[in-house]
């Protein structure tokens, strides 16, 4: 017997997501994701083994999804191309919050955020915009500490730790501090042996 052909992985998947930017992980169990798709959550399972493999599914595809959005920076100068992926990183985190928690806290060990490929490639295109700007290419320490920062205003704004005054400059502060500090390690790398510091 032939299952509907409307259960095929990209209309799960599709359904899944909707119901995830929604309600986030929570909202997204098998039986309102099969109601969603207008089957029995029997027929469900035939196609997805568990809710935790399709949420790592989802985790693969926030890690695409933020990767995406990262690309607006594609071109620009190094210094430019990191402040540009900090907006895009917080608009993602500001406009797409369960996708966002989805990559960054996992809900189960089946779906591990950014140890997922599209996750690994994430951090691969993060850590090259950092290298370009430092002059090294694969300069863990300055990569971490961009993240770091970029979720941590992040946390903060969602948090409404910020207040209705909002962050008065600081992020901006705290962003230009740290580009600086990236594009000084740049020149100290460029410069030739021996030259004065």
């Amino acid at each position: 017997m032939p299952y509907p052909a409307k259960l095929t992985p990209e209309a799960i998947q599709a359904a899944a997501w909707a119901l995830l930017e929604q309600g986030g992980p929570a909202a997204l169990g098998m039986r309102p994701l099969a109601e969603a798709l207008g089957v029995r959550p029997s027929s469900l399972y035939r196609h997805v083994g568990s809710r935790e493999a399709l949420l790592s599914t989802l985790a693969e595809q926030a890690a695409s999804a933020l990767r995406a959005e990262l690309a607006a920076a594609a071109g620009l100068p190094p210094r430019a191309a990191l402040a540009t992926v900090a907006q895009a990183y917080w608009h993602f985190a500001r406009t797409r919050p369960h996708a966002y928690d989805l990559l960054l806290t996992p809900v189960a060990p089946q779906a591990p955020g950014l140890r997922t490929p599209a996750g690994k490639a994430l951090w691969g295109a993060l850590l090259e915009r950092v290298g370009a700007l430092t002059g090294h290419p694969d300069d863990t320490g300055h990569a971490v500490a961009y993240w770091t920062f970029l979720h941590g205003a992040a946390a903060l704004e969602r948090a409404g730790l910020y207040g209705q005054s909002g962050p008065q400059g600081g992020v901006e502060i705290g962003l230009g501090a740290l580009l600086d500090r990236m594009e000084a390690a740049g020149h100290l790398s460029s410069r030739p042996a021996g030259a004065p510091a």
